[in-house]
């Protein structure tokens, strides 16, 4: 209870919020992680290839078939709700804190809960551009083909996700705006991550700001012997606090 009131005590002195969320902010809106036993890079495929070698972007262009039966069967979650971490941000929005979301996920949940900054380091699966004209579409305007590949119906070329496939760089304006916010937040929360994965494993090193908070299930990796560490759910802890 004592961690607990620091934290509303942080919150209430911080004009400068960072939200660092990874996977753990996503499962509990039922969406699956990549890495854990029952995730996304754990469960069979259906063919020989491996989780990780089809959501690459050379696999992507040899074999846009199995690409896309794999993203829209284990990618993509049309029904999946924003949850208590996604509402919890637009809260502290509501009270006039600046709030920056950095964000590993890419299922456009922040925005459906109507996070105003969201940053978000491996793209989203709701945005989607054709790969030669590059207009976007949004995912509920996808048209597929006989072998549901998307397909632009200006020029009939693949439409792709908007999100970083294995064998691509990250958007290096999002990885600046990200460190950016960082040096600047008073409060860091890092959530369900275990800031395992380069280069949003390095990002905490940023920050110089007064309370940096970290819930994760497990535990992780942290730079500050003072961080508040809260081994739960998200749901959990953030319920617990009163704004």
């Amino acid at each position: 209870m004592e961690q607990i009131n620091t934290l509303e005590t942080a919150i209430k002195e911080s004009r400068n919020i960072v939200f660092f969320g990874g996977a753990g902010v996503s499962t509990e809106s039922g969406i699956p992680d990549f890495r854990s036993a029952n995730g996304i890079f754990m469960q069979e495929t259906g063919n020989e290839h491996s989780p990780e070698e089809i959501i690459s972007i050379d696999f992507f262009k040899q074999f846009p078939k199995q690409y896309f039966d794999f993203h829209f069967n284990k990618l993509v979650y049309p029904d999946a709700q924003p949850n208590i971490a996604h509402h919890f941000i637009t809260q502290l929005e509501q009270i006039g804190k600046n709030v920056t979301v950095v964000t590993q996920n890419i299922d456009g949940l922040h925005q459906l809960a109507g996070n105003s900054n969201v940053l978000e380091l491996h793209g989203n699966v709701q945005t989607n551009y054709c790969t030669h004209c590059r207009k976007v579409y949004m995912l509920e305007e996808l048209k597929r083909d006989d072998d549901a590949i998307p397909r632009c119906p200006i020029d009939n070329h693949i439409v792709r996700p908007d999100i970083v496939m294995y064998g691509e760089a990250l958007d290096q304006t999002v990885i600046t705006e990200a460190i950016k916010a960082i040096q600047n937040a008073d409060l860091m929360i890092v959530a369900g991550t275990s800031l395992a994965v380069y280069p949003a494993s390095t990002f905490v090193d940023f920050f110089n700001g007064k309370t940096l908070s970290v819930i994760n299930k497990t535990p992780i990796r942290t730079i500050r012997n003072d961080a508040l560490i809260f081994e739960d759910t998200i749901g959990n802890i953030l319920k617990s606090i009163k704004l």
